[in-house]
């Protein structure tokens, strides 16, 4: 059995660029930046930064294409895959992340999108009201009422 899998959280380093293919099928395609912290040989606390490439398909694309801006976070699921190619003499190589899954992360209070889309008008916040609470029976549950 053989298993190509990538799981990425990260920060957005560009807007995403979506395209389409001659299928009509919609293509996106973004890069995200992760951070690892490390100690070296000294010792000392070293901080490195890994850009990742991930292309998105169909309507999770359009999703990616329309809710994330550059700075937000995003979590990625989805598979490795190496391309090359060959140019002006010089064989390039491009690994991307091909994504099945697209988890955005929290909006927090960032000043640079990724809420609802700028032509969509967003409800009015109310401060005063508290949020929404499912009630709960007050009684205790028994559990030989629960029916498995």
């Amino acid at each position: 059995m053989y298993l190509n899998k990538a799981m990425i959280y990260g920060n957005l380093t560009r807007n995403p660029e979506m395209k389409a293919l001659p299928s009509g099928m919609q293509v996106c395609s973004m890069s995200l930046a992760t951070n690892r912290v490390y100690n070296d040989r000294d010792g000392k606390r070293q901080e490195a930064v890994d850009y990742h490439n991930v292309t998105v398909f169909g309507k999770q694309a359009e999703n990616c294409a329309k809710y994330l801006v550059k700075g937000n976070s995003a979590y990625v699921e989805g598979s490795l895959r190496t391309n090359s190619w060959e140019k002006d003499g010089v064989k390039h190589y491009r690994t991307e992340i091909i994504a099945d899954r697209v988890q955005f992360g929290p909006k927090g209070g960032s000043t640079s999108g990724g809420g609802a889309p700028a032509n969509e008008q967003a409800a009015p916040a109310d401060d005063n009201k508290a949020p929404s609470v499912p009630a709960y029976p007050e009684e205790e549950i028994n559990p030989e009422d629960i029916p498995f």
